[in-house]
């Protein structure tokens, strides 16, 4: 959910994209269950879209509105 909610996006019509600021093995646990795409030179990480949708899931349980671009 902070991944989606401090990404942005490069172009429209791309993968949003995020610093990877967490703890590598959160990174890598998303990676595993197919919610971002990241590499180990990349500062950044994609959301997947299954991953910018469990973030908006997450969003709308705590009643938290991320801005529309």
């Amino acid at each position: 959910m902070l991944m989606y909610l401090t990404s942005w996006q490069e172009r429209v019509g791309e993968l949003r994209r995020c610093w990877k600021g967490c703890d590598f093995d959160i990174l890598d646990e998303l990676a595993e269950r197919d919610l971002i795409s990241t590499s180990q030179r990349a500062k950044s990480a994609y959301l997947i879209e299954d991953g910018e949708r469990e973030a908006r899931s997450l969003l709308g349980r705590h009643g938290i509105r991320a801005a529309e671009e």
